[in-house]
């Protein structure tokens, strides 16, 4: 078991009548003068973004707009959100949208306080000192960056997506109204649940099987997401399923699920390279990687991979072939996948063959030039990142 420090500062303010409280917020946490940052038209038409602005604008709070942040949130907006900061004197970023309107929302914040340039945050050559404050309006539950302290960026120069963890980040508030998901497309939704749960099992598999209670509530918050998930497939507006969906992505990623055990952010940052490269929604690429992940270092905790396979994908136990009982437990997550219209591999997610050469440009990325590892559960070199982009090509 690992010493922890847990930290969730995150006000959650949920349900039907939510975005009523914004104002009141905005105000309680600082902020005079407000960058409201969103993503394409979904908020424009669903009249949400008029009416978050128009509570604002009602209680005597100045603001500006900037929209256009799409998945896989480009840094080229994030600068420019950040010179309109300055421009304006914003003192307070309220995004409206999914993890990425939230992960730009703290790009521009750190890049609004920081003398340089504000990707040095992601390469690692840089640390804040401080950071304009945060908060979400919540629409697409998925990335948990509603209540987590990380950001990922896409630098469009050489399509490199990193990301970034600071405590500072987290944000304020989270307003969330499950109703505000009922039109998602099953494709995002379905996406959504697969990043968080991805969220929950990069927790999950570990080498720290002493932390009981972690693991217990792991394994529920997984059981829940799906099922809640083929419920909301069923029928979109299922407020008690939608609600446990947009729950469940925070749960899954405050660091809840993670206390006293050694993270393992592999599949993660495999994928990074995946969206960065193919510009692919980022649980459909979780998808993609995960199973030829998990057969690759299954040996490392083969138990770990038993008690999921029984405890979440409801395997029978075969105590005389272990590894069966694991496999089988890949297998049926495959199935889930499958299931609820996510890919299992590359070719599945891209719609055709991955090249050798395309392979090993992800893995120079992803290996940072061949100089850094990632991974826990098993530390991944250069080679193993290569053979588990190869396992899962398809």
């Amino acid at each position: 078991m690992k010493d922890f420090n847990y930290y969730a500062p995150t006000e959650v303010v949920f349900g039907e009548q939510s975005e009523e409280q914004v104002a009141r917020l905005v105000r309680k946490y600082g902020g005079t003068k407000v960058l409201v940052h969103y993503g394409g038209q979904s908020a424009v038409r669903s009249g949400l973004l008029d009416k978050i602005c128009g509570l604002l604008r009602e209680d005597g709070i100045e603001l500006v707009t900037l929209g256009g942040v799409v998945p896989n949130p480009r840094l080229s907006l994030a600068q420019k959100g950040i010179e309109l900061c300055r421009k304006e004197g914003v003192d307070f970023i309220l995004a409206v949208g999914g993890g990425s309107v939230i992960d730009s929302a703290k790009c521009i914040a750190y890049g609004v306080c920081l003398d340089g340039d504000v990707w040095d945050l992601y390469l690692g050559k840089t640390e804040p000192k401080t950071m304009l404050p945060v908060a979400s309006v919540l629409t697409i539950p998925a990335a948990g960056s509603e209540m987590s302290e990380a950001s990922v960026i896409t630098n469009e120069d050489g399509d490199v997506k990193l990301g970034y963890s600071n405590d500072m980040s987290r944000p304020k508030f989270a307003i969330m109204n499950p109703r505000r998901t009922f039109t998602l497309p099953p494709y995002q939704t379905a996406a959504g649940v697969t990043d968080m749960m991805m969220h929950t099992m990069e927790r999950y598999f570990t080498k720290d099987d002493d932390m009981d209670l972690t693991t217990d509530l792991a394994e529920a918050v997984l059981r829940r997401m799906k099922t809640a998930v083929f419920a909301v497939l069923k029928n979109p507006e299922d407020y008690r399923n939608r609600a446990q969906i947009m729950w469940g992505g925070s749960v899954a990623h405050w660091g809840l699920t993670g206390c006293g055990v050694a993270d393992d952010w592999a599949t993660h940052q495999l994928e990074h390279e995946l969206s960065g490269m193919f510009d692919v929604t980022h649980g459909a690429g979780l998808a993609a990687i995960w199973p030829s992940w998990a057969r690759y270092v299954m040996h490392e905790n083969l138990s770990r991979f038993v008690r999921f396979a029984v405890n979440v994908m409801d395997v029978p136990n075969d105590f005389t072939d272990p590894e069966g009982t694991a496999q089988k437990g890949i297998e049926a997550m495959e199935r889930f996948y499958h299931a609820i219209g996510m890919p299992i591999n590359i070719k599945e997610l891209i719609g055709r063959d991955i090249t050798d050469d395309e392979i090993k440009e992800m893995t120079r990325k992803c290996s940072r030039d061949y100089t850094s590892t990632c991974g826990a559960l098993k530390v991944l070199k250069a080679d193993d990142m290569e053979a588990i982009y190869k396992m899962a090509r398809g």
